[in-house]
């Protein structure tokens, strides 16, 4: 019987650190998210949670590749690759007939076109400006003195329709802080904020185009009231998955899997 092959990926964000570790390119042994990203400890850390709830040492890893936005730093990986293709990859391993992937991170939103291979066709991406981001939902959520994993309970208890109509986050909690002078209710501003952000965020997806199976990841995507306001802006049933948040880590995960196949079978030839 064949020895195991175990492959990590890991997705250094702007906000959060991920890593995943894959069994013959099929089975996920172990995950880690940390919350800090780039330039912090926080790479370091997932990668030693994960091998520690996986039992495994870092000899017992054949590759390891590293995407996200900090991905060329760590020094620890084998290889980096693209986050784009990474999270095209890790979505189509979660859902084979993914067609529109819509993801949320810290500091960016993305919509990706998925082709019937699992392949990347397009994207839109919006980097520029905090809004529509994770980022966007943590100022909010101090601006409301709230923890920001109460907005989706929040969310849900709305009665009433707030707009928030600033699509600069700057503007927009400014606006928050009028509705709260106002007399507005929390969850009806919590409310208001997701269906803005996913006025944003839809119209990306939108470019790309809009099929049946629109999968939402990154970390955002643990929110309810975010998926409940995709859903209404697009007009499509919005899929998520446990692990929306490890997509990246995941994607990468697989493509060290076939890196590291890649290498074997070389190696096997020149034997």
């Amino acid at each position: 019987m064949a020895e195991a092959v175990y492959t990590m990926g890991v997705d250094i964000g702007s906000t959060a650190s991920k890593s995943i570790i894959l069994k013959d390119g099929k089975e996920i042994v172990s995950t880690s998210v940390v919350d800090v990203g780039a330039g912090t400890s926080g790479p370091s850390r997932t990668i030693g949670e994960t091998l520690k709830n996986s039992g495994l040492n870092r000899e017992d890893i054949s590759y390891v590749m590293a995407t996200g936005y900090g991905r060329n730093s760590l020094k620890e990986a084998d290889a980096q690759m693209s986050e784009l293709s990474c999270h095209a990859k890790g979505a189509y391993f979660l859902f084979p007939n993914v067609k529109t992937i819509i993801d949320i991170g810290g500091q960016d939103a993305k919509a990706l076109k998925i082709g019937d291979n699992g392949m990347l066709e397009n994207f839109v991406m919006n980097d520029k400006c905090a809004a529509g981001t994770g980022r966007f939902l943590d100022v909010i959520a101090r601006v409301l003195e709230v923890d920001i994993s109460q907005l989706q309970d929040l969310d849900a208890k709305s009665t009433k329709d707030v707009s928030i109509s600033s699509t600069c986050t700057v503007f927009a909690e400014s606006e928050v802080i009028s509705q709260l002078a106002s007399g507005s209710k929390i969850e009806d501003i919590v409310k208001g904020i997701h269906n803005s952000i996913a006025s944003r965020v839809g119209s990306l997806a939108k470019r790309v185009g809009l099929n049946d199976d629109i999968i939402f990841t990154g970390g955002v995507a643990l929110n309810e009231g975010m998926v409940r306001a995709l859903e209404e802006n697009t007009g499509h049933k919005i899929h998520t998955s446990p692990y929306c948040q490890l997509n990246g880590a995941l994607g990468a995960a697989l493509f060290a899997y076939q890196k590291q196949q890649l290498i074997a079978k070389k190696e096997k030839a020149n034997a």
